[in-house]
């Protein structure tokens, strides 16, 4: 299986927002909307795109919903009009037959790599894991994906993480456990192994710039997250780019660090940090909602929406930084992105 195309995109370091799910009142797909959140992480100058994870709901994948191959074409066919390359994600769920359909789904609808998500496998042993992991990695490449328990990951050790590094066809991992030592773990891991081919993404929505800037010397050599593939990246994405690129460009400072925790304050509020992240899908809708991408903030679960106090979170982080919102990008071109 030849890697190299999607190993050389992700090496560049790149912003790849979770796409979301665009939905009408009566819960059904809104296609015109959906193709226009595509169109707009395009040309806000994204380097990919991770469609069919966390963000786009997992439930599109339920018989009763069936949205999960319908929201995987529609954001392929969108890709495949722009002239420059894009990362082709997708995420892939459940127990091994499962995700190794799944996987075959995604290279039909010419996805580069699945980011494969291991809530199905909770109580399975680490041997376990490994061994589906490679099943999957035989489909397609993988991206691994260490997300926090506290919704719905687990606690992964350090000899698991040497062992998924050691997978020939992973490309990357995203790193997501919301815990410095965790993310430590998987650093340390990769760089032991010595898979300098294997691109660290940042899913620290709690801490983007930090890990951006930071150089990790940990396994004997110096690592350094790239990129960030982030469900907060689909909202503010025109200033998201321009984010990593600094972070890119630019030496650790006291201005990047103070960026920095202003971005984690807008996520808890998008997020729903105070609830237990409750909330933190409805969140992003309600920013595109409020940009006019989104005609409401409707889930697949009539029962999630904004927690308590979060609609006045989101008011009060628009008006302390104004800086990183991208209110004027889109309104300059929403009108063609819905066209």
């Amino acid at each position: 299986m030849d890697t190299s195309k999607i190993r050389a995109l992700l090496h560049q370091g790149l912003c790849i927002p979770a796409h979301p799910l665009a939905l009408n009142a009566q819960r059904r797909l809104d296609e015109r909307r959906q193709r226009a959140l595509t169109r707009y992480y395009v040309a806000a100058g994204v380097g990919g795109l991770a469609v069919g994870v966390h963000t786009t709901q997992f439930a599109i994948r339920d018989p009763g919903v069936g949205l999960f191959s319908p929201v995987l074409a529609l954001a392929a066919e969108e890709m495949d009009r722009v002239s420059r390359p894009l990362a082709r994600i997708a995420g892939i769920c459940g127990d091994t037959p499962q995700a190794t359909r799944e996987a075959a789904l995604l290279l039909e609808y010419r996805y580069d790599a699945g980011l494969l998500s291991l809530g199905a496998l909770a109580h399975a042993s680490e041997e376990k894991l490994i061994a589906h992991c490679q099943a999957v990695s035989e489909v397609i490449p993988i991206i691994g994906f260490y997300l926090q328990p506290s919704v719905g990951g687990r606690t992964l050790s350090h000899a698991f993480w040497q062992r998924f590094a050691e997978i020939e066809n992973v490309v990357a991992i995203k790193i997501a456990p919301f815990n410095r030592y965790q993310t430590l773990d998987v650093i340390r891991a990769v760089t032991e192994v010595g898979r300098s081919d294997i691109a660290l993404y940042t899913g620290n929505d709690d801490n983007i710039v930090a890990d951006l800037i930071t150089p990790f010397e940990v396994g004997g050599g110096t690592r350094r997250i790239i990129g960030g593939l982030l469900g907060h990246w689909s909202v503010w994405t025109r200033k998201a780019v321009e984010l990593l690129q600094r972070c890119q460009r630019e030496p650790a400072s006291p201005d990047l660090l103070r960026l920095g925790t202003q971005v984690t304050d807008t996520n808890a509020a998008f997020f729903d940090a105070v609830h237990g992240f409750r909330g933190c899908i409805a969140g992003l809708h309600e920013v595109l909602r409020r940009q006019g991408l989104l005609e409401g903030i409707w889930c697949l679960d009539p029962q999630e929406g904004l927690s308590p106090g979060q609609k006045e979170q989101i008011d009060r982080v628009y008006a302390s930084y104004p800086h990183l919102h991208d209110d004027d990008f889109i309104d300059q071109y929403r009108d063609e992105w819905l066209r």
